[in-house]
């Protein structure tokens, strides 16, 4: 890639993705802008990615315009919660965040004459009724449920974006992520990957919720992140574009995978499945072949889930990374099994 020492904001690059995609843009010699409220971002995050690079933070919610007085070449906008567990607490909030959000990103975007990227989701799709997702079907979202200010909104972000390319001529990118996991998740927010793994590492029973029939498609972290790149870079404008792993796994196979890793003795109990939680996910990734030089995940789902328990075992014991404290009562998260 061609840097030129490019000014890169990241709207959410506290987060767990936010962090991995500003260590891989410090790390080629970006300058980067991590903007974040913090509502789910991390400051330890913060304070690791100031020691590699051209860094700087500003703590500010999307939702509020946000002004720069420098040059931005690039923006990425993650900002947003994405576990089940945290875009519920305030739902609002979460619609707004993508609505609101994206508009101030947008404006910033016209008026820095920058690129700009939406990290959408999967769950446009909502429950599917066609199997593996292309990015032409149009998704089986109910919009009255407790989904439906992530999906909704997420819908509409993407909306708006394709609008201000019509409208305003600006270069806009649209990712629709699928389910992603790896080193730096948060111990507490839900999500299956991180909420089986705690469970497993403190001995606690796993929780899965409905049968565990239901699949999924864990997509490794680093695989997501060297996509995120190359679709800025070389991606093509105002068309959504699916990253995600196209190899389906069931719940029941992810929890048994995470207790042969850990070793551990933990015994899976079974309970009723949320509301709108979809059966099916799995991404058809034939256009990010196609347009990204040939993407595809590389990191096995095996090999990815080893390196994600290294990093919670070292979160335990680790001083420096005080973000996990297992304990069986801490360990029993009211989570869904579901990550975004």
């Amino acid at each position: 890639m061609n840097n030129n020492k490019k000014i890169v904001l990241i709207a959410g690059g506290a987060g767990f993705i936010g962090f991995h995609l500003c260590k891989r843009l410090l790390k080629e010699g970006f300058h980067i802008i991590c903007v974040d409220d913090l509502s789910t971002g991390n400051l330890i995050n913060v304070s690791l990615l100031s020691e590699l690079g051209d860094f700087e933070f500003r703590k500010h919610d999307i939702t509020e315009p946000f002004n720069y007085d420098g040059d931005i070449d690039w923006i990425y906008n993650l900002a947003c919660p994405a576990s089940p567990v945290k875009y519920q607490k305030d739902p609002i909030q979460t619609f707004m965040t993508n609505v609101e959000g994206s508009v101030n990103m947008l404006r910033l975007a016209s008026k820095h004459h920058a690129r700009i990227m939406l990290a959408s989701t999967s769950e446009v799709y909502g429950n599917p009724l066609i199997h593996p997702q292309k990015e032409d079907y149009w998704g089986n979202v109910n919009p009255d449920g407790i989904r439906s200010c992530y999906d909704e909104g997420k819908r509409a972000a993407e909306t708006l974006f394709c609008d201000w390319h019509r409208m305003e001529g600006i270069d806009t990118r649209i990712v629709r992520i699928f389910n992603t996991y790896g080193p730096n998740m948060s111990a507490d927010d839900g999500r299956v990957v991180s909420n089986i793994i705690v469970q497993a590492l403190a001995g606690s029973d796993i929780t899965v919720y409905g049968d565990g029939t239901q699949t999924r498609s864990f997509l490794y972290v680093d695989d997501l992140i060297e996509g995120l790149v190359r679709i800025m870079d070389n991606g093509v404008p105002n068309t959504p574009i699916n990253l995600g792993n196209p190899q389906e796994r069931s719940i029941n196979e992810l929890a048994k995978t995470i207790l042969k890793i850990t070793g551990s003795k933990s015994k899976v109990v079974y309970r009723s499945l949320p509301e709108d939680d979809p059966l099916r996910r799995c991404p058809d990734i034939d256009k990010a072949k196609l347009c990204l030089q040939g993407w595809q995940p590389k990191v096995t789902l095996e090999e990815g889930l080893a390196r994600t328990v290294d990093y919670f075992r070292e979160s335990v014991v680790n001083p420096c990374y005080p973000l996990l404290h297992i304990n069986k009562e801490a360990s029993e998260c009211q989570a869904h099994s579901i990550i975004q």
